[in-house]
């Protein structure tokens, strides 16, 4: 049986509505034991309401559930609304006729006679009033379903959002029932009279099974094999002592979560934020779109997606994202895998050569290091060379002074050195002169020091 908190039902709305009228006899008690919707069938029903209706109560829970605070009046955009509700009519009188289908329809509750002859009944509104204008959609829903939708686990209402894929009456209303059953796996023996209920007035041919199988039944259990999160099916049992069939019962499985979800309000969502503000899609983009929902699936709508977003990143959408987005989804445009593994490869082919950039630059920014590093030390030996060789002229003997001076100029070194400076090489070279001169200073210097220095070799 389907825990409290999960998978919401008309079941959990109707024990919230005996809950509310406690004060009028509607024991919760009563309600608990007496309305157990798995074990008693139609007890509890959602009277009044056609697919689009259900699609539209369905949108306006989910975004009640959503909202994180609890609201008099909703608010949201018309066209997120429809989106929501898979509504793909342009004709806002037929919009209105559904409004004013799903403001008529009730979800009543009523219960087995009570030890004093009466028979408990509870009745309210699924949704209060419903306004649109100037492209925005308000409606208010009944206080005391508000705490069942945001009640513990709120995203059980999550589930309910498949719903919205359904086209025929029947197949919504089984799967509203069918699915208290969803953790059984079986359901008990339904009386075909129940079965007919369910529905409200089925006209007389589904009185005879043979069209109520082919008209009703049938297609119901297909569709919701085909959208749902359940996979159904059924078996038949005779009227005692008789070959008429007199009740189904039905086995039922789980498909997988990603099955489940695929086709949720919460995804849809995803889908028009994604086309709303990414893309910049209008209005009426979104109402070609919406108007043709059963060709632009959620899936054809993803490729288009894919395909846009693929194509902005490799620079080929040089105008409107949405109207590029609108071609691919009407011609079907994908990414195909030859395309990814060319854009694999050249981003590796890009990755390499920004690779082997950066090697060639560090090579040269370490060689360009090394260089520097080894003129600094060629600087600094010179330096050292320099101080060396004068500290030993300083010193030197007046005649040696005056020979390393006298010799110097007779070097090819020297000479270069005096024309450089334009000093007649014939000029005595003396103490004011170097002091005037201290690149001659330092030319001479280097020169004693290649006279003093001891012979490599050579022991002192």
């Amino acid at each position: 049986m389907t825990k409290a908190g999960q998978v919401a039902t008309s079941r959990q709305l109707a024990l919230a509505l005996f809950d509310d009228t406690a004060t009028e006899g509607l024991t919760v008690a009563q309600a608990r034991s007496d309305i157990g919707f798995a074990r008693n069938n139609v007890l509890i029903r959602i009277v009044d309401l056609g697919v689009a209706a259900r699609r539209l109560i369905d949108a306006a829970y989910f975004l009640v559930a959503q909202d994180e605070r609890v609201r008099d009046l909703y608010e949201v955009e018309l066209d997120y609304f429809k989106w929501l509700m898979r509504y793909s009519s342009r004709n806002n009188t037929h919009l209105e006729q559904v409004i004013t289908e799903a403001q008529k329809a009730l979800i009543q509750a009523t219960s087995a006679i009570d030890q004093h002859g009466e028979r408990p009944f509870g009745s309210t509104q699924l949704i209060g009033r419903i306004s649109y204008q100037g492209g925005r959609f308000q409606f208010r829903v009944p206080p005391d379903l508000v705490g069942i939708i945001r009640g513990p686990g709120k995203s059980h209402w999550l589930s309910l959002r498949i719903t919205s894929m359904f086209s025929l009456s029947y197949a919504r209303v089984m799967y509203d029932h069918l699915q208290a059953y969803a953790d059984e796996s079986l359901t008990e023996w339904i009386p075909l009279d129940d079965l007919r209920g369910w529905q409200g007035e089925m006209g007389v041919n589904a009185q005879v099974f043979k069209y109520f199988k082919r008209d009703w039944l049938d297609p119901a259990v297909k569709q919701i094999n085909d959208v749902s999160d359940l996979t159904i099916s059924y078996e038949s049992r005779n009227l005692p002592g008789s070959r008429k069939i007199g009740s189904l019962r039905f086995r039922i499985e789980r498909k997988g979560l990603a099955d489940r979800l695929l086709h949720t309000h919460e995804h849809a969502q995803h889908i028009y934020r994604t086309l709303k503000q990414e893309f910049g899609l209008s209005t009426v983009q979104f109402n070609q779109i919406a108007s043709a929902r059963d060709t632009y699936t959620d899936e054809r709508l993803e490729q288009a997606i894919d395909r846009t977003r693929f194509s902005l990143k490799m620079g080929k959408v040089t105008k409107s994202p949405a109207g590029f987005f609108l071609k691919a989804l009407k011609e079907g445009w994908i990414v195909s895998d030859a395309e990814r593994e060319m854009v694999e490869i050249q981003q590796s082919l890009v990755l390499r050569e920004q690779q082997e950039a950066a090697a060639k630059a560090q090579s040269q920014t370490q060689t360009a290091l090394q260089t520097a590093a080894q003129e600094l030390t060629a600087r600094e030996r010179l330096n050292e060379e320099v101080r060396h060789g004068w500290a030993a002229y300083e010193v030197a003997l007046p005649e040696q002074q005056e020979d390393w001076r006298r010799t110097y100029k007779r070097t090819a070194a020297g000479k270069l050195t005096l024309r450089r400076l334009n000093v007649d090489p014939m000029t005595e070279l003396t103490a004011e002169m170097f002091e005037s001169l201290p690149a001659l200073k330092s030319a001479f210097a280097g020169y004693v020091f290649t006279q003093t220095k001891p012979a490599k070799g050579k022991t002192q």
